[in-house]
């Protein structure tokens, strides 16, 4: 019954504001122009992120409580949709957002999690049985690479009409499959938040995309799931139940390391905008934007699939 509840609070939230944001981003020219990079070819609004952003939120505090986990949600996502939003408003002036106080920032919104004791714990001796409590340092410093590699892999993959908040649903919805064979309902709980929010904007965001998530929502949605995975499997895991949050999240983890590698053995830094994401792929091969969106959806599935197989054999 909760779980329901969760779901339809935060898909009814995004779902209805989704409308009255977009008028309000085309009136205020908060948009999304055209560019050689892009594939649009006409101004779409910005300011989705704040729609799923204000959909988990609500849905959190009803559902689940204030607890640690919430407030590590609520901290870290001010940050990031206050930070995504000033970027998305740079966008809409044709001006760049600096790189650095981006970095440091998300970096800073990477930490939250430590202080409400969220973090990787340590990891379990797959031969001994014996668990290996990580130094503080050492938690710390695993926990924020983490949080923070999946803040920018989200971000990175949402560059076609429903691709992101497309796989953050099947994301999120693994891991609250995860959550529920492993017992941990509050966990279970904000994962079903998170896709009923994502799928109340993959409504309104599916090719032809009438608004887009931005910065703002991508960046949230890659630290709620990150801290999901955290929460979860990452908090006491053993070498082989570390490959499932990995899996669940495997298309933006995939895709970023490929897109890294190319950029390097190109030459460009590796922070620039390209087009050398899997999507941007696949559309040079001749998909079109569905039919790349559907591919990836496959993919990310087939991911999510096997995570759970894994989870089950070793249970």
């Amino acid at each position: 019954m909760i779980y329901g509840l969760a779901a339809f609070i935060s898909f009814a939230i995004v779902f209805a504001s989704v409308p009255p944001l977009r008028i309000v981003a085309l009136r205020l020219g908060f948009v999304d122009r055209p560019t050689q990079r892009k594939i649009h070819n006409k101004p779409i609004p910005l300011m989705g992120g704040a729609a799923i952003f204000v959909g988990c939120v609500i849905a959190m505090f009803v559902c689940i409580g204030f607890t640690p986990l919430t407030w590590t949600i609520v901290s870290g996502g001010i940050v990031l949709v206050i930070v995504g939003l000033l970027d998305d408003a740079s966008k809409a002036k044709g001006k760049e957002f600096p790189v650095w106080p981006r970095v440091i920032l998300y970096l800073g919104a990477a930490s939250i999690p430590t202080l409400f004791h969220i973090h990787i714990a340590g990891i379990a001796n797959p031969i001994t049985g014996l668990f290996i409590s990580f130094p503080d340092w050492l938690s710390w410093l695993t926990t924020m690479i983490w949080v923070f590699a999946l803040i920018n892999m989200i971000n990175f993959i949402d560059g076609v009409d429903g691709l992101a908040s497309g796989v953050c649903t099947l994301s999120a919805l693994t891991l609250l499959i995860v959550a529920l064979i492993k017992g941990q309902p509050s966990t279970a709980i904000l994962a079903i938040i998170v896709a009923g929010a994502c799928f109340g904007f993959l409504v309104h965001n599916f090719y032809p995309a009438r608004i887009f998530m931005g910065d703002a929502g991508a960046t949230f949605l890659g630290f709620t799931l990150a801290v999901i995975a955290v929460d979860g499997t990452f908090k006491k895991a053993t070498f082989i139940t570390l490959l499932v949050p990995l899996l669940a999240l495997g298309l933006p983890i995939f895709d970023t390391i490929y897109v890294m590698i190319r950029r390097l053995i190109s030459g460009k830094g590796l922070h620039r905008a390209d087009k050398l994401h899997t999507h941007h792929l696949l559309m040079k091969w001749g998909l079109s934007q569905v039919q790349t969106v559907s591919f990836l959806y496959l993919i990310a599935a087939l991911f999510a699939l096997l995570s759970i197989i894994l989870l089950l054999a070793i249970s």
